[in-house]
């Protein structure tokens, strides 16, 4: 199922695993003028590298559906509260977006045709079969812009207040040899829009990762995490359901 602001990839089951990527693509739709170089649309402030294929791929096994953004973050930015004016960034990690320099009437249309349509589709999706474990997918770049330092992490567990998958994940990623972060590279106390909305709200099992870019950047890296997140994915959600 594709529509303008999201797609969904594969067919939900009850108590399935759902893949949710808020920052799937990196679409600017043909009507819409951001006002920026083309070569932005190709990094991270545009679109989470990795995660679409990652999902894709997690999408072809039983029992796995993937909702992915279907339009750039810098369009509209689904991991954001509606109230919030980052909904539709005016400017993103020091690039200036002037195209969405938009009035009240602009800014209202820009949420009822993607934001709403989003969220309602993927409440209607989780409603029409529960999963047991809402996998939020997300990737963060190798070290900030402003710093010299890179970050050490391969892989982030982010969570706001319900920590029951994190706490059974963390220590499967561990094993895998990997350098996980707790709540780093940020914390899902500040960064969890979505999750709130549709995992937390509700008492629902989720599990947030995000992935180091360059780890997922390429068709090797996202096929292998893709079988890695499938195994401790399914072992989250079954020790939960215990």
């Amino acid at each position: 199922m594709e529509h303008e602001a999201f797609r969904l990839i594969g067919t939900p089951r009850f108590g399935g695993i759902l893949v949710v990527s808020d920052h799937a693509s990196n679409r600017v739709p043909a009507d819409i003028d951001l006002g920026i170089a083309p070569e932005i649309l190709t990094q991270h402030v545009a679109i989470d590298i990795g995660v679409g294929p990652i999902g894709a791929a997690m999408a072809q096994r039983p029992g796995v559906a993937a909702f992915q953004g279907n339009v750039s973050r810098l369009v509209c930015d689904f991991n954001r509260d509606e109230h919030l004016p980052t909904v539709v960034p005016i400017a993103s990690d020091g690039h200036a977006i002037p195209g969405n320099a938009l009035d009240h009437a602009g800014h209202v249309a820009r949420l009822a045709r993607f934001f709403r349509p989003y969220h309602d589709a993927l409440a209607a999706t989780i409603e029409a079969a529960p999963p047991a474990l809402i996998l939020s997918l997300h990737s963060f770049t190798p070290q900030l812009a402003t710093s010299d330092e890179p970050r050490p992490w391969h892989v982030g567990v982010l969570y706001n207040q319900d920590d029951r998958a994190a706490r059974i994940a963390i220590p499967l990623l561990e094993a895998e040899g990997l350098i996980v972060g707790d709540q780093q590279p940020y914390s899902g106390r500040l960064l969890n829009a979505t999750m709130n909305r549709h995992a937390e709200a509700d008492g629902r099992p989720y599990l947030g990762i995000e992935i180091r870019q360059d780890l997922i950047d390429h068709a090797e890296g996202q096929a292998e995490w893709a079988e890695r997140l499938w195994r401790i994915a399914n072992r989250v959600a079954i020790a939960i359901g215990e």
